[in-house]
């Protein structure tokens, strides 16, 4: 008899495990997610209006760039237009005076344009980095030198790099991060590089009603 319910509870293991994983585990979770320091969701911070003009100098080349991108591109909308456009505007959501608005934006439309799969396919980042380098003297040639090497270092970096400290490149992260939520993936604040990427992701009503009302 003994052995018969040791049997028993080796074949209800595997469902037990799978409860455990999808049900105990994402409550475990969110206990811990709200002790997360500094991200109260009843402090609503108020940023100031994003300062951007989107007629400025740079414009052009962004839009030829968002045309390059799209190119050949065959892998579908998960890394695709719509996910850039998400990043783009999310970017300028997030951008404070000190972030370099136009980086952010080539950075949303060039961070995956060298992916070869959907999957993790983490070298996504240093390939991107790399076929930068060739469009430096066509695509790129506005930027000085120093916005170059930050959109290079916000690709290479963006698959495997938590926070740099450098404002432009974490703002690139983060608005990539903020749409996690189109695979079902709830960003974490913890997890976030900028003040206003963990604001969102522990607010994310207040970030989905701040981004429907933003407009590039």
């Amino acid at each position: 008899m003994e052995n018969n319910n040791r049997k028993g509870w080796l074949y209800l293991l595997p469902a037990i495990a799978f409860l455990g994983l999808f049900m105990v585990y994402p409550l475990i979770d969110v206990f811990i997610y709200s002790f997360e320091e500094g991200y109260n969701c009843a402090a609503r911070i108020d940023f100031a209006k994003p300062e951007f003009e989107l007629h400025d100098e740079k414009s052009a080349m962004i839009d030829k760039v968002k045309k390059f991108a799209q190119q050949g591109w065959e892998l579908g909308e998960l890394h695709g237009i719509s996910h850039w456009e998400r990043v783009e505007k999310n970017g300028l959501l997030l951008a404070t005076k000190e972030a370099n608005k136009t980086v952010v934006r080539l950075f949303a439309y060039l961070h995956d344009k060298w992916r070869i799969d959907d999957g993790e396919d983490l070298q996504h980042g240093t390939r991107a980095a790399e076929n930068l380098t060739a469009l430096r003297g066509s695509l790129l040639s506005e930027l000085s030198d120093e916005e170059f090497e930050l959109l290079c270092k916000a690709c290479e970096l963006h698959t495997v790099c938590h926070r740099t400290g450098n404002i432009t490149i974490d703002t690139c992260f983060d608005a990539d991060r903020l749409d996690l939520t189109r695979v079902g993936i709830l960003p974490r604040p913890s997890r976030m590089a900028t003040e206003r990427g963990a604001y969102y992701a522990a607010n994310m009503q207040m970030y989905n009603k701040d981004f429907q009302k933003f407009s590039i």
